[in-house]
């Protein structure tokens, strides 16, 4: 799986299908959290997240995995256009995401529009990877696209879907053919729900989690919403 063959036409074809949503879905919790100091994005794709991540923690020590080299070369272009004084602080790491294991410990996570790329099992060996690399009170930004319990919701999620789902499979070769749930995966690795937005009739989410260890043997993932 790779990007580099649409990583060019990645911004335009975004904007085209949804505008400015995915990017305030991604960005929707940078403000409400204490200034992270070691930050692990997964999937970072063309630099625009974390330009905005840097802007708001300009001290914090970024590591980047992605898979497409083109990617990275896109997002390291563009803070070195934006934040230049912020670059040293920050490491590309081309690596297969499943393949790939963490060295460090991470007091925020981030998997903006990634997970969706992989199958279910693929999905739960990147959260206990996640697990493991975060501290005891990490937070976890997780921004994707779901589906609706709402009838008419759910039918416009399943066309957007299959057709995203061809297309990315044509031109990426991602693995995944439907959309795999974390949610009790990463309940059952010590993460509680804080607050949740959605946009676009359902179709895009964007979580807010935190690593408790607590949660473990309560076994229960919080539904309410903190900031509202």
């Amino acid at each position: 799986m790779s990007f580099d063959r649409i990583a060019r036409h990645y911004r335009w074809l975004e904007t085209a299908a949804f505008g400015s949503i995915l990017q305030m879905a991604r960005t929707r919790w940078i403000e409400k959290i204490a200034e992270a100091k070691r930050v692990l994005i997964l999937g970072e794709g063309n630099g625009r997240f974390l330009c905005e991540l840097l802007s708001a923690y300009p001290k914090a020590a970024v590591d980047c995995v992605d898979a497409s080299a083109r990617m990275l070369d896109l997002a390291h272009g563009r803070v070195l256009k934006v934040l230049p004084q912020a670059l040293s602080g920050v490491r590309f790491l081309r690596e297969d995401i499943v393949s790939w294991s963490p060295s460090g410990s991470y007091d925020l996570l981030v998997t903006n529009f990634v997970l969706d790329c992989f199958g279910q099992d693929e999905v739960s060996l990147i959260i206990r990877k996640l697990a493991q690399a975060a501290t005891p009170d990490a937070y976890l930004f997780l921004s994707d696209f779901c589906v609706s319990r709402k009838y008419f919701s759910r039918v416009h999620a399943k066309i957007w879907l299959a057709v995203m789902y061809r297309f990315f499979r044509a031109t990426t070769g991602i693995r995944a053919k439907r959309l795999a749930d974390p949610t009790n995966e990463l309940g059952a690795n010590g993460f509680v729900c804080l607050s949740r937005s959605h946009w676009r009739l359902g179709l895009v989410k964007s979580e807010l989690w935190q690593r408790r260890d607590d949660s473990i043997q309560a076994g229960t993932v919080s539904k309410g919403a903190i900031f509202g």
